[in-house]
């Protein structure tokens, strides 16, 4: 079963709490704090679209990718209405192809914990490495260790609505670090019954030394770590993580630098 494929015209739904406001407002103050008032930002895992109408809106020139269709639809039909200048491209961050460098690469919702193999995680990095502006900056979240294997591992959470229902069965597994997580959304149709929909997805949970470590590896620099919750520096009881890193290998006029800082 593919991820985000019939679950994609549910997303928003269900995910109508999510402080999306707060997190892009929060994300524009780092840019701007780190001098990034404009240009090319690049939405990595957009899913529907939501943060990348929101940076849009801040009047970043927003790219967003997905490797889901079904997602990037979606994303489209918001773009439709909104009128926003934004291209959207469906590919896999993993093999990633972009027109030329940009300013910024935002990644949010857990999306990095989708890549479960550190090595290609590894390569993600190295490729948003390359896709950057010299020094340019890398902020993304990720979901923890911790967060998996001490609050939402072996738990099933449920929501029921109008508009349709959802059952969500996390099951982690300690040694490889990969939450499983079967969904079942229940939609309602025109006619009053419920279409039944199930969809599995993989997440592996990560340390942030694992990932200073893959950054470093990448060639990129780590520059600072905040708990996603409180934005204060992140500690070992932080469930989800943004990351700020920067880019290092290339320089303004060009030449490249060796990776040492």
């Amino acid at each position: 079963m593919d991820c985000y494929k019939d679950f994609a015209s549910m997303y928003d739904l269900f995910m109508d709490e999510t402080p999306y406001e707060a997190w892009g407002e929060w994300i524009v103050s780092r840019l701007k704090e780190h001098k990034i008032d404009s240009g090319l930002v690049l939405d990595l895992g957009c899913g529907t679209g939501t943060i990348t109408e929101y940076l849009a809106a801040a009047g970043y020139d927003m790219i967003g990718l997905d490797a889901s269709e079904e997602m990037l639809n979606v994303a489209l039909s918001k773009k439709e209405e909104s009128g926003a200048d934004i291209l959207y491209l469906c590919q896999d961050m993993r093999e990633m192809e972009l027109y030329g460098t940009v300013a910024a690469v935002v990644s949010v919702c857990d999306s990095i914990n989708y890549v479960t193999e550190p090595e290609e995680l590894k390569e993600v990095f190295k490729l948003v490495n390359n896709y950057l502006d010299p020094e340019g900056l890398f902020l993304f979240d990720f979901n923890t260790d911790h967060k998996y294997r001490e609050c939402i591992g072996d738990r099933t959470i449920a929501e029921n609505r109008e508009e349709g229902s959802f059952i969500w069965e996390n099951s982690y597994d300690e040694e490889s670090r990969i939450n499983e997580y079967a969904l079942t959304v229940f939609k309602a149709t025109e006619n009053g019954l419920y279409e039944k929909m199930e969809e599995l997805h993989y997440q592996r949970g990560y340390t942030l030394s694992e990932i200073k470590e893959l950054l470093k590896e990448a060639g990129l620099v780590f520059l600072k770590a905040y708990d996603g919750e409180t934005h204060k520096e992140a500690g070992e009881t932080s469930e989800r993580i943004y990351v700020l890193a920067r880019e290092w290998g290339k320089s303004e006029n060009g030449a490249s630098r060796s990776n040492k800082v």
